[in-house]
């Protein structure tokens, strides 16, 4: 059942204006008490995280069903309103911010960007235009110029905050579209892995290429892009007239977490003139790490790079970046103004973001990165990865030792793949059975409620993944999945003691 959390003391049962010509406008003691109730709250339920469920959607259709409603017409008092989110809304859902949620790959919501948030958004200025708040865009652009120095990329290098990998991707690709193609750029070939982000493919569609201008690439025994298949495909569609154009890598992939074999890759894209698009979003921040930084080695030659800070960085969901080696091609991909806009800068130090993202009208991103990084330092950060890479190299050391357990992708990063074959299942007459008893072990697993797993599909391979990437998860944490794993494999395996 879901942890019913101690109820705070009511801060907030008639939050009211300083009058009733002007309803919208809180004074200062309703906005007090509004943000005091709402924190109240707030604080109880990070503190308990870790006691959370990690997912109880149980009655959840049936309360969303019963949320329905026309507009309302007056107002509920916000401690109703508060009442509803945390004790109803918000525990039936998958606990993503919890230190045992080890699935897909987490966004652990670090509370100093919940904070940066409230302060943006309180404030309300507009930095898309520079002029408008020269101060805060220069934060932004020092955000901006952190990741691409942390990337390698050079000084004329420029990007943007999105909302995350997805837009990030689709922001990459339609640059390069109009960097290296004409106009009538139907002739253009994409190349990814199989393994790829289906961001990638989504993106290029959003970009204005048809699936058959999209090749998958197969990828080899650790899950990472084939060369030399990647080679046969260009030659092929050279030979058939078309152009080849961009080529996508992934440092860290969300099935296995591969690590394409990014030098390769990019001395490839050289000699055949191929944009090099990285899709770092997962991978990208482990560049903070000595490890990463040599497992990443060649993502510095990219023309173009993706990355999620509310993955490596740990931010709340919402956070992506796109960079871009030549900042001006990001430039004359996304410059157009209008007569109705202020002047724009010239001076390439001082960035209108609107000049080089899709959007016009967007919030102030940066500070959820910013205030964090300067409370605290990349020394923290790099801590916390470093973490992350050894605990997935102690959960796999354990899982291989575990009698019948296969690594099926082993952490390249912080993330592993893995599944059970029993004794005399290696080579089952019906693949069907060894994944059912595959999907048994990891329902056994997350019915304990202590940590959370999900699964993938390699080939016909119904497999289990761990992926370690919150600042709230540590070695006790991960112990007690282990536990949880072989309770769980001695049960499906009827295996007493």
């Amino acid at each position: 059942m879901t942890e019913t959390l101690a109820r705070p003391a009511n801060r907030a049962n008639d939050v009211t204006s300083d009058g009733r010509d002007h309803p919208l406008e809180l004074d200062t003691d309703a906005m007090r008490g509004l943000v005091e109730a709402a924190l109240e709250r707030i604080v109880a339920h990070v503190s308990s995280l870790p006691r959370q469920p990690l997912s109880d959607t149980r009655g959840g259709a049936e309360l969303a069903r019963t949320l329905a409603e026309p507009l309302p017409e007056t107002g509920t008092p916000a401690a109703e309103l508060l009442d509803l989110l945390f004790d109803r809304a918000v525990p039936l859902s998958y606990n993503t911010a919890s230190p045992g949620y080890l699935a897909y790959i987490p966004g652990g919501g670090l509370f100093h960007a919940a904070v940066a948030d409230l302060i943006a958004d309180s404030v309300n200025r507009y930095t898309s235009i520079f002029t408008m708040a020269p101060a805060l865009a220069r934060l932004e652009a020092n955000v901006v110029d952190w990741f691409c120095q942390l990337a390698g990329l050079p000084k004329e290098a420029r990007g943007t905050l999105t909302t995350g990998g997805s837009l990030a991707n689709f922001t990459a690709l339609f640059t390069a579209r109009r960097e290296r193609l004409p106009d009538d750029f139907l002739c253009g070939v994409i190349y990814a892995s199989t393994e790829a982000h289906h961001s990638v493919a989504k993106g290029a569609l959003l970009a204005g290429f048809p699936e058959r201008n999209i090749r998958a690439i197969p990828t080899d025994e650790r899950f990472r892009l084939r060369v030399d298949a990647l080679e046969a495909a260009i030659a092929e569609d050279r030979a058939q007239g078309l152009t080849p154009f961009l080529v996508v890598a992934s440092a860290g992939t969300t099935n296995t977490g591969a690590v394409d074999p990014l030098e390769e890759v990019a001395e490839i894209s050289a000699r055949e003139k191929l944009w090099l698009h990285v899709d770092a979003a997962y991978g990208g921040f482990f560049l903070l790490t000595e490890e990463g930084k040599r497992t990443l080695r060649g993502i510095e030659r990219a023309d173009s790079i993706v990355l999620d800070p509310h993955k490596g960085l740990f931010l709340p969901y919402g956070t992506g970046a796109v960079l871009v080696r030549d900042g001006q091609a990001l430039h004359r991909a996304h410059a157009l103004t209008a007569d109705y806009m202020p002047h724009m800068q010239n001076d390439p130090d001082l960035v209108d973001f609107c000049l080089y993202s899709p959007e016009l009208s967007r919030p102030f991103r940066g500070l959820r990165v910013w205030l964090p990084f300067k409370m605290h330092g990349a020394g923290a950060f790099r801590e916390q990865l470093e973490e992350k890479l050894a605990l997935a190299r102690l959960a796999a050391d354990r899982i291989r030792a575990m009698e019948g357990m296969e690594i099926l992708a082993e952490p390249q990063l912080s993330l592993l793949a893995f599944r059970l074959v029993p004794p005399g299942m290696d080579d089952p007459a019906d693949p069907e059975e060894l994944n059912r008893l595959n999907q048994r072990l990891l329902e056994r697993v997350n019915a304990r409620q202590r940590v959370f797993l999900t699964s993938t599909m390699l080939g016909n391979r119904f497999t289990l993944r761990i992926c370690v990437l919150s600042f709230r998860t540590h070695r006790d944490r991960m112990e007690e999945g282990l536990e949880d794993l072989e309770a769980a494999r001695r049960e499906v395996l009827g295996v007493s003691g």
